[in-house]
Formats: C-alpha cells, structure tokens, sequence
C-alpha cells in the first residue's frame, strides 16, 4: 500500500507529463553506449578518499552501475531507519537487503524464508522461536554482528514507538543465548507465531554499538533520534552510501562485505543508482531507452516498449506479465439495507466484468479472477482445497446474477432498478481516491456492470484524506482498498483478519484499522485466532478452506484485480540476465534487492 499512495497521485498526471516528459528530469544517467568516463581527483561524499570515476563526483561508470527508479520521489531528507520516513536504499516493510539486511530473505515465489544474517530458525517449545546467526556476518566497520544487534534491535521497537513496536504485541522478549543465538518468547496470551516469523523477515538489523550512542546523545528522546539524518549508514549489507543530491541517491559496493562466503562472490554492480524522476513519464522515458535498467513504476502497456525494439523485459514473457502480490478489493457496509443481502452482494459478484478491468484499468496485468482469499500464486494456493471451494467461486455471468435477484423477489422498477423487500437497491456510491486512475477505471465498469442487472452504483472519488476518514469510520456504502497486501510468513492469515476478524473493530463512526464493512461471523473469528497456533500442513488446509467458504457464501468482500507486490520491469541494454519464469534460478522478481530477489545482482552481468 505505501507503494501505491506514491505512485497513483503521480500516474494521473502520466498524459499530461508525457508531452514534456523530455525535459522534466534534473539529472540523465548516460546512455547505454556511453564510454566509461575517466577518473580524476575529485573526492566522493561520504568522507572516502576514493577518487570519482568521472570527473564529476556525481557520476559513475556506466558499465558498474545499476540504474533503478520507481522507489523514491522527492529530494531524501534522512536514511535514519527510526525516522519513520527514511530514504532509499533504507526501508522498512519491503526487506530490502542493500544496506541494512534482515535475519532472513523472503522469497515470493515460494513463500520460504531463506538464510541471510540467520543460518536457521525452529520452534523449540510452543512460544519460544530459536534463531542460530550466521558467525560470518559483519558490520561494515569491521566489527561483528552478533546476537546482541538482535536483541537491541528488537528491545527498539519495545522502548520507542516506531515501526516494528506492533510486534510486541506477541513477543514476551528477546534474548541473547551466547553470540550466535537468540530466542524470541512469545506472549502465552497471545502466541501468533505467524507475525513473529514475519518479523525475522521484515525487520533490518542495527548496530547496537552505533545506535547505542545516538540514543544516549538524544538522551533517550525519540524526537530528538529520528533528527538523525544518518548519512553514512553503518549497515552488514553489501553497499555503503557513496553520493546523494536531490536528484538521485547512489550506493557503491562494500568489497569487504561478508556475504561473499554466503552468496560465493560479491555483487556484480559496484554502483547502484536511484534518479530521481518527477513523474512516471520522464522515468518510462528514460527506461525505454536503457538510461534506467530496473524500473518499479507502472508502465501502461508494456509490451510497447519491445515492440519498438527495446530489449525490456518482465518476470512473465506473456501476459499478466507481473506475479501477483496483492489484490485490491471492494468492501461492502454491511449495516445498509440492501446490501446487507448476501444474495444481492453474489449478484454484484457475479456481474462484474474482471476480463474488462484487467484490460482497460491495469493493462492486463491481472489474470483471470478466481475468487479466494488466497492469491492465484503456488505460495498461497496450497493453502486451500481449490475442489473444495469451486462450487461457491463466482464467475462473470450476468444472466445467473439476474437469474439470482429474481429468485430473491427483487423486481425491476420502471426505471429498471431492482427493488428488494422495500427497499431500491440503489443509488449505492462505491468510492476510492481521486487520481487512482487503475481504481477510478475499475470502479467505472463496476457500476456499469450493475446497472445492466438493475442495481444502481454512482462512483465516487474523494481526496484520498476524506475515503481514508470514509473507509476508517465505516461512512460509505461500497469501497475499495487492498486488504492486507504484500508477500510475508503471515499470508493469508493476514489477508484474512483484514477482511473477515470482529474482534476489537470499533463500531459504525468510530476508527477501524480492519474490517471496514464490520463483517461478523463467530465461526469465521475462531479459525483467524486458531490458525496462528497450527502448524500441521493438513489441519492448516482444513482451516484456510473452512473460512474461504465462509467467505465466498457471505462474501463481505469482492477482489476485482491482482497486482505485484512491486512491479519489476527490466532493460537489458547494460545489465543482462535478469531472473524470469522458468530460468530455475528460484530468484523471484522482488526488484532485485528486496528479499530473496536480491539474489538477481549476483547473476546479472554486462
């Protein structure tokens, strides 16, 4: 979701921006056939010595450097992981593994979690998780990461309420046992092993020696620690920042780091460079013609780009293109009259034409709906007995949805609106923000596709402050947001809490942070708090299955696209060898640096 709120403000400005997209970046990456520049003496920031490769600081071989975009737009402020607003490489919530790494990487094909800062992890008792650390491991200062950076990382997010704080919620406490091991104990009240894991996935390490004396020249005061603008992060990662403006951030390989014993060799780009752009248009632009390799902006219609020619590549070769990490959704107020009608919510389900808004709202990016609370993906659908649930999945199919409202007693009016026990159903305002122009095209065909079966649904696009407000307080009829996106340990358990768990949702009017059409079904809340107990692969299918029938009877919830986590979009003009469906490499396609997907830079090459 935080990729989203910074990418739709800027996608609706893509065809306006588009004619004077030429002009509107402040920096241009030389081109591909651009020669090495020669060295001079001029210094790099960050205090090395090192001599520039180009006469200017700014600048960098193109053959050693990587060139991304889609990650950062506006001038960085701070890399300080605490400040809540760090700049790239820095983040939290995508594991990225450049500069601060986590224990483990997650791999979005498989949903596994492999090792990086840790060798392994097991369940010891029924709330004690043990983890072993890799004893090569090393802060790029030289001195070594040890279990007591775990502890002190982790006993951050106890002291101060910062990102991570929300695991406390399960975890007892954490502590060291020697150097190479820590174990995490959970909360016996409320032991959901599910966000722990996800925790050893997510959460970037510090070094306790560095942030140790930040804290105490703060004075322990966490307004005063997030003023840290932390310019030459310490980090076990393979990079170290090398050059940053406000028109692009650039890192440069640590050839000490100490994951040459994991991976076998260092990465192969020395320098990484993230430019600034202003607008998806001038960073298409500069995609397509190889002065970006690595793109994480939307890019309508790609397979223009190798069309003409241009030797642009994604994860898939043919469409939907993109894997799969989220599905944006539509979520019913279940206290309005009419649409409290299951039947009438299946009806709406079943006219909806998903076909149509994978093709004209995201660019057929979405494959074919197939209604579940689990993705498409073999990660997820495992999960679910798909024989199981396919007699409740709903398909386009709008003569059954009339068929449907019929049978119920909702007969068409004069002006062709159903009316069902009283009550017209309709005008009902199905909304999302302004200038979200793949939800504002979805929704479009949503209402249309309701009309034809005699309901009426008026779209509605506020600024994104008052449907935030809207959706929190539960003051809409019909609304659309991603429940839960995202790939981690927790999934689908956590998709599911977000649409279906009662248990502490504030009423009507008052802020809820899940469960926004305030769905309550007893059965389906003792399976979301059973299944963070289980880890018997067979009862877990037994219950993922049980609660996705809950939901494709009452269906609080309609899914109307998928979309990736991010989206990884490559040009090979420079770089060569990028991960892609059926290569047996296992590298997913997380933009090569986040998780697993990291695994990408040791294999491409010029």
């Amino acid at each position: 979701m935080k990729l989203k709120t910074v990418l739709r403000p800027i996608f609706i400005l893509l065809l306006v921006a588009s004619f004077f997209a030429a002009g509107c970046q402040s920096v241009t990456p030389p081109t591909a056939s651009d020669p090495p520049p020669p060295k001079d003496e001029v210094k790099t920031p960050g205090g090395s010595d090192e001599p520039a490769p180009q006469g200017d600081a700014k600048a960098t071989p193109r053959n050693e450097t990587l060139y991304v975009n889609g990650l950062q737009w506006g001038a960085p402020t701070n890399f300080n992981l605490l400040s809540g607003n760090p700049a790239f490489p820095i983040n939290y919530g995508n594991s990225r593994e450049l500069v601060y790494e986590t224990l483990f990487m997650v791999n979005q094909l498989t949903g596994e979690l492999e090792p990086l800062l840790g060798t392994k992890y097991e369940w010891t008792d029924d709330l004690t998780l043990k983890i072993e650390l890799n004893k090569d491991a090393k802060w790029s200062d030289g001195k070594p990461f040890t279990s007591d950076d775990v502890v002190y990382t982790y006993q951050l997010g106890k002291k101060y309420d910062i990102n991570w704080s929300s695991f406390w919620t399960y975890i007892e406490d954490v502590t060291a046992d020697g150097p190479q091991t820590v174990n995490i104990k959970l909360n016996k009240d409320n032991p959901n092993k599910l966000t722990v894991l996800d925790s050893i996935e997510v959460m970037p390490m510090l070094p306790k020696h560095v942030w140790e004396e930040v804290e105490k020249k703060a004075n322990n005061d966490l307004a005063t620690i997030r003023k840290e603008v932390n310019e030459d992060p310490i980090g076990t990662g393979p990079y170290k920042m090398y050059f940053y403006n406000d028109q692009k951030i650039t890192i440069v390989r640590d050839d000490n780091y100490w994951g040459q014993v994991l991976f076998g060799k260092l990465p192969a780009p020395k320098y990484i460079t993230h430019v600034i752009y202003k607008d998806n248009a001038a960073g298409d632009l500069a995609f397509k013609s190889g002065q970006v390799d690595v793109s994480q902006q939307f890019i309508p219609q790609v397979w223009k780009m190798w069309e003409g020619g241009a030797p642009v590549k994604t994860y898939i070769k043919d469409a939907p293109y993109y894997v799969p990490g989220s599905m944006p959704s539509i979520f019913f107020n279940l206290s309005k009259e009419g649409l409290n009608n299951a039947d009438v919510r299946r009806a709406i389900a079943m006219a909806i034409d998903y076909g149509k808004i994978s093709e004209l709202a995201i660019s057929g990016y979405s494959a074919p709906m197939e209604p579940s609370l689990t993705l498409n993906t073999e990660a997820e659908a495992k999960y679910v007995d798909q024989a199981a649930i396919k007699p409740l999945q709903w398909t386009t199919d709008v003569d059954a949805a009339n068929a449907l409202l019929d049978s119920i007693g909702a007969a068409k009016g004069k002006d062709g609106i159903r009316v069902l026990n009283g009550t017209r159903l309709g005008p009902f305002e199905i909304e999302c923000p302004y200038g979200w122009s793949d939800w504002n095209a979805a929704l479009e065909i949503v209402a249309q596709n309701a009309k034809a079966i005699g309901i009426e649904i008026r779209t509605k696009f506020p600024e994104a402050p008052v449907w935030t407000n809207d959706l929190q307080t539960g003051k809409f009829d019909i609304i659309m947001n991603t429940p839960a996106g995202g790939v981690s340990p927790s999934q689908p358990w956590n998709r599911a809490m977000t649409i279906m768990y009662s248990k502490g949702v504030a009423p009507m009017g008052e802020m809820a942070f899940y469960n926004w059409g305030r769905y309550k079904n007893d059965q389906a809340d003792a399976i979301i708090e059973k299944i963070p107990t289980i880890t018997d692969e067979t009862e877990l299918k037994a219950l993922y299955t049980e609660l996705t029938q809950i939901w494709l009877k009452e269906i609080p919830s309609i899914p109307l696209m998928y979309r990736p986590w991010v989206f990884d979009t490559v040009n090979e003009s420079v770089w060569k060898g990028f991960p892609t469906e059926g290569d047996g490499s296992n590298i997913p396609p997380q933009i090569s640096m986040d998780g697993a997907g990291i695994k990408s830079l040791y294999q491409i090459h010029n």
